[in-house]
């Protein structure tokens, strides 16, 4: 998709339909995965990626022609470190949010396990911190009912986490609604970079013998 956009822009200097149908399906996606449950088939696991896969793609490349289209030659650079900045400090947030909303989200499942009959000490692998960290173990608990319990406790946790990706994704496509078309330059420019000011006191400088 990455390619996809690339060549689409190359070729008709449009951007902005990308970007709101990007949001649009990494919408769909992330509220696609709200519905995943420990029934859920693998072909539509495979599905809900796909799309959430596509909408992402569209959006690596399209936000920061955008935002350099709409900045003046001399604020590119600005423009562009500010979005890799936004980019990398949603990444880092997102993951801490997710975690918390899943560690606490096991918290609350651990009186389900309980009540399913998985012993304490088991009950503890799966609670907080400790349930990504044990995942693996699903696989190893003996009681089918016990490890039914522990599936849809993780499956409840990370319902809640898609829920809040869903609202966040779903903001991005009202932010993409006020998006500005620019029309692209098809003329190259060569780029001047420095300190405004201190170009501006070389020109005024008296030239010195």
């Amino acid at each position: 998709m990455g390619l996809f956009t690339g060549l689409v822009i190359h070729r008709t200097g449009y951007y902005i339909s990308l970007i709101r149908i990007g949001m649009v399906l990494m919408t769909l996606g992330s509220g696609l995965y709200i519905s995943l449950s420990p029934t859920t088939s693998v072909g539509a696991m495979i599905t809900f990626e796909v799309i959430f896969g596509l909408g992402a793609g569209l959006l690596f490349e399209p936000p920061l022609i955008a935002i350099q289209a709409a900045v003046s030659q001399e604020d590119t650079a600005t423009a562009t470190a500010s979005l890799g900045f936004s980019r990398n400090l949603a990444f880092g947030l997102s993951i801490v949010i997710g975690g918390v909303i899943f560690q606490n989200g096991m918290n609350h499942g651990a009186a389900s396990l309980k009540a399913a009959g998985v012993p304490p000490d088991i009950t503890r692998l799966f609670t907080g911190e400790n349930a990504a960290a044990n995942v693996g173990m699903v696989g190893k608990i003996a009681d089918q009912k016990q490890k039914e319990a522990i599936k849809a406790a993780f499956a409840w946790s990370l319902r809640n986490m898609w829920i809040v990706y869903a609202c966040i994704s779903a903001c991005g496509i009202l932010a993409s609604m006020g998006t500005v078309h620019k029309v692209l330059n098809e003329v190259h420019v060569e780029a001047k970079t420095g300190l405004k000011k201190e170009k501006q006191d070389t020109m005024v400088r008296p030239p010195t013998e």
